[in-house]
């Protein structure tokens, strides 16, 4: 089974409360076995708009990537990430060799 991938280009606006956002979605990622890869470290641009923050979360299937994007520990987590931040997210499903 393919493993799947939360890519997040993210713009926080206010951090004390994304930290907020932070604690509230860690439940839903242990619940799901998310693997953070990437979390707002360097980049640099090589095409297109970049946004300041960029996140990359891998999932054991695209099954446990979309239960984990909607059960409603992240759910509530998501409510809190609206307020303060400006993103895009997608899930895409890795290869398997």
């Amino acid at each position: 089974m393919a493993k799947a991938y939360w890519i997040a280009r993210v713009d926080v606006k206010d951090p004390e409360r994304y930290k907020d956002y932070v604690s509230t979605a860690k439940p839903a990622f242990e619940q799901y076995g998310a693997k953070f890869l990437a979390r707002g470290g360097a980049f640099e641009v090589l095409e297109g708009q970049a946004r300041a923050r960029n996140v990359v979360i891998e999932f054991p299937s695209m099954e446990a990537a979309m239960q984990c994007y909607n059960s409603d520990a992240y759910q509530a987590a998501r409510a809190i990430r609206i307020t303060v931040a400006d993103a895009e997210m997608l899930v895409v499903e890795g290869h398997d060799d």
